[in-house]
């Protein structure tokens, strides 16, 4: 089965859990950049862990669907339609053939996650399905999708009691606010800058500017002190990982990062918090909170959790968005 895309919208792609081990030879991890979405995407439709779905930006795409097809959506909503059917995020739909779906403007947050049962068969590149645009690789030919283009999905081969089963799940969905607190934690070059410019840091707020996508969100604000230049010899550069230039501005380094950076880094985002900065608009509000590690690892608990509810036979990720959402 296929789906065609009539209307790409502004930023389409395919993206699944990311692409790793690759760093060291200039290839960032890209994938999902709101991997809480993405997974519940997965979710409600029954698919497994690391599928490959569609991240949609800003406005969504309009696409066809050649035969019964399970889909849903999570992330941002956009006033989705199947035909002249409302369609709402955090369920499952059956799209008939010669159906179309249509998703709109985002209207909360930025950014949506398409997911079709069985997932979307475009070919594993260094142990990825994600697309990677500045490196052309991935996904579908490596860039965003087109008008005309066709993706495969693959027969989840589903019987008719899961069929049944998995149109009624359901995940809630998120809400998203203009005001976004983060937590970070300090370093590795926090000690770049001057006690001013901490406590300015961690106690003003900055503002999304315009200058934002996959690569990175460049923030306004007040300018963080530093007791030196900030230029570096050039070092590794992680997903959430917060770089201050030269002109004192914080810049949070997103999903398709350089693998290195020559400006010091004042602090890096917990990978738990990193699904909210991907849904950040122009002119969102973000404070950044201070934590220890030991708190991100007690939080890491429930990732533990959600993966042995995952790889164990028998029994279904149906608490897995739950225990996301209690987090």
């Amino acid at each position: 089965m296929s789906i065609k895309i009539l209307n790409p919208g502004a930023m389409t792609t395919v993206q699944d859990e990311g692409r790793f081990g690759y760093m060291d030879s200039g290839i960032s991890e890209s994938g999902a950049m709101d991997k809480n979405s993405y997974r519940k995407a997965n979710y409600l439709v029954g698919n497994k862990k690391g599928e490959a779905v569609l991240e949609i930006t800003l406005m969504g795409p309009e696409l066809l669907f050649d035969k019964d097809t399970v889909f849903g959506y999570m992330g941002a909503e956009m006033d989705a339609t199947l035909d002249d059917e409302i369609v709402s995020r955090g369920k499952a739909y059956m799209a008939r053939k010669g159906q179309s779906l249509k998703l709109g403007f985002a209207k909360n947050g930025i950014r949506a996650y398409l997911a079709f049962a069985g997932g979307i068969d475009v070919p594993i590149v260094l142990g990825s399905r994600s697309t990677n645009i500045k490196c052309g690789i991935g996904g579908y030919k490596g860039r965003k999708l087109q008008a005309g283009d066709t993706l495969d999905i693959r027969d989840p081969g589903y019987s008719a009691l899961k069929l049944r089963r998995i149109l009624k799940r359901k995940a809630t969905p998120s809400k998203y606010s203009s005001e976004i607190q983060v937590r970070v934690i300090p370093g590795p070059q926090d000690d770049y800058f001057s006690e001013n410019g901490l406590i300015d840091f961690f106690n003003t707020s900055y503002k999304v500017s315009t200058d934002i996508d996959r690569m990175g969100i460049r923030l306004d604000g007040k300018e963080v002190e530093a007791n030196a230049p900030t230029d570096i010899v050039s070092d590794g550069i992680t997903f959430g990982s917060i770089q201050v230039t030269s002109s004192g501005m914080p810049i949070i380094l997103m999903a398709d990062h350089q693998t290195t950076g020559g400006y010091a880094k004042i602090a890096t985002v917990i990978s738990e918090d990193l699904q909210f900065l991907a849904q950040a608009r122009p002119g969102d509000v973000i404070r950044f909170k201070q934590v220890d590690i030991e708190d991100v690892q007690k939080l890491n608990f429930w990732d533990l959790l959600a993966y042995i509810y995952e790889s164990t036979p028998g029994v279904e990720m149906i608490y897995y968005p739950e225990v996301i959402h209690a987090r």
